[in-house]
């Protein structure tokens, strides 16, 4: 089959949101040296400039250095021209923020979870965007939600998070009726996977990556190539629902012995039979060596699913995030021992465990920005 020529408006689209990609990836950055990066001809680049000027999206910021002529005039994107909301379900409360084109969080809401009736946490949902929308911060474009559980991106809709008791909760549907904009759905660690590769430290752009959120459930978010990799059925990275333990505790899925039930932050306030988190991280810090040993072996239940996933893909930089960072260095190298005794040694040598960043706003910054990879047009008037 002979592929499509792309029509004008689809190259000029596509020429525009690669100067805007370019210019996205520095702080500042000379027309001529855009042209370079992009291997467009200077004219293009200057027309697609000149519409990002007269947009509001860019602007000049000074001058650079000469390199054998005139001085090159800088450019910049302009952060606080258009804004997101980035919405993290996954915690004991949700937040929400207004952020702005540089991944700033200029607004921040928060509500705790109270039970897990699905029609409340719903309503919390509306009640965080509700208070978010109406700030004073314009124009928002876009919605971008990180939840726990099955998600199927492209439909918009939560297959099954049990926790939330949302079982093909049409989510995107709901939010774009009420809140006439674009939305984008997409499971809890896959967007603290995107928060981390954009924003929490030094990623270069292709580069593979698996983050893992350790909070009351447990998933991995996979990036391949710079890409967000879904599997399938979008359920690519949910490692918490896997068995590690036969004949195990009881998991809120419904099976027994899931990873989530020993080596989750809830899995690890069970055992030690205290109220919060809170508790046992005092209990740990105090020397308590029951805390110890419990922290200890959630950490190695991890390492051994994480060796399986060194196994299985290859990827060499895993980044740890979530409510069992705050264990710190010996937790972090319980679960790094683990790995390394499972997995097969040529390959687990040169995988790095690193502790993540951003905590909560990984999730935030994640769902915001997966709004906008590979496409701007939600930057852009619909006339443009």
């Amino acid at each position: 089959m002979t592929p499509k020529k792309a029509t004008h408006q689809q190259t000029k689209q596509h020429n525009r949101d690669l100067v805007l990609q370019t210019i996205f990836a520095h702080d500042s950055i000379s027309r001529a040296e855009v042209a370079r990066v992009t291997n467009l001809t200077r004219t293009t680049v200057s027309e697609v400039v000149n519409g990002l000027l007269a947009e509001g999206l860019v602007e000049e910021v000074g001058r650079g250095e000469s390199i054998g002529g005139k001085t090159p005039i800088l450019l910049s994107i302009v952060a606080d021209s258009r804004y997101l909301i980035g919405l993290n379900l996954a915690q004991d409360k949700f937040v929400g923020a207004v952020v702005n084109l540089r991944g700033e969080i200029k607004e921040l809401v928060e509500a705790p979870v109270r039970d897990d009736n699905g029609e409340n946490a719903l309503q919390l949902v509306y009640q965080i965007l509700d208070q978010l929308t109406r700030k004073k911060l314009k124009p928002i474009v876009g919605i971008g939600v990180g939840t726990p559980g099955l998600v199927n991106t492209r439909e918009g809709v939560v297959v099954n998070a049990v926790n939330l008791e949302w079982q093909n909760l049409p989510l995107s549907q709901l939010l774009e009726k009420k809140y006439k904009l674009p939305v984008l759905v997409l499971n809890d660690s896959q967007a603290a996977a995107i928060g981390e590769f954009v924003y929490g430290g030094d990623h270069v752009p292709d580069e593979n990556l698996i983050v893992v959120n350790v909070i009351h459930g447990i998933g991995a978010g996979i990036l391949i190539n710079g890409q967000l990799f879904q599997g399938d059925g979008g359920g690519a990275g949910e490692i918490g629902h896997v068995v590690v333990q036969e004949n195990g505790e009881l998991c809120r899925c419904g099976k027994r012995g899931c990873l989530e039930t020993v080596a989750s932050a809830r899995a690890v306030v069970q055992k030690m039979k205290m109220g919060s988190l809170d508790d046992v991280i005092s209990a740990f810090q105090n020397g308590d060596s029951g805390a110890k040993s419990v922290v200890e072996k959630a950490g190695q239940f991890l390492g051994t699913s994480l060796a399986n996933l060194v196994g299985t893909l290859n990827i060499q930089k895993i980044v740890l995030t979530g409510d069992m960072t705050r264990f710190g260095d010996e937790w972090r190298n319980a679960v790094s021992e683990s790995m390394q005794t499972g997995a097969f040694s040529g390959l687990s040598a040169d995988t790095k465990l690193e502790i993540g960043t951003l905590d909560y706003r990984a999730c935030i910054l994640g769902a915001s920005a997966f709004l906008l990879l590979d496409d701007y047009s939600l930057l852009f008037n619909e006339e443009n």
